[in-house]
């Protein structure tokens, strides 16, 4: 069975003005699970998100396009967008190690055979390998992107 894919949350908006206005992209945050909930989560960010430019917004329109949604603020002179988009994410060159595997158990000795050298205990396995904690509904007690570094 292959892992759940990790889809990226891109937001692109808009910075400056007049001749110096540009766009900017960034990774807001990575979902684990299906595009639906990529989408969901991608959504809610969307919709409390609060873009530097204009500084006097006028309207706020938020659109759903199909990849992911489209926020336009209108200034008292000028537009603004944002594009919020969920992309799969195929390679990180940054990413996390993936843990060692765990060595194999040794077997238990027969009885009446006289016992080997103890074996240490393996340490326990690393936050990423363990099973998240979930509640009733199926959802994870402490979100994945909780305590990562590379986010901001």
């Amino acid at each position: 069975m292959s892992a759940a894919p990790t889809w990226g949350l891109v937001v692109e908006t808009t910075l400056g003005t007049g001749e110096r206005k540009h766009t900017e992209a960034q990774v807001l945050a990575h979902v684990t699970g299906s595009r639906e909930e990529a989408l969901a989560e991608l959504e809610r960010r969307a919709r409390s998100y609060s873009p530097t430019h204009p500084l006097s917004p006028r309207r706020r329109r938020l659109l759903r396009v199909g990849d992911g949604f489209l926020l336009v603020v209108d200034g008292a002179w000028q537009s603004f967008v944002t594009r919020f988009t969920v992309a799969e994410l195929l390679t990180d060159s940054a990413a996390p190690r993936a843990p060692a595997p765990e060595p194999e158990p040794l077997p238990e000795p027969e009885a009446g055979t006289a016992p080997g050298p103890v074996a240490e205990a393996a340490p326990p396995a690393p936050a990423a390998a363990r099973e998240p904690e979930l509640d009733a509904d199926g959802v994870p007690v402490r979100p994945a992107w909780l305590g990562r570094r590379d986010l901001s």
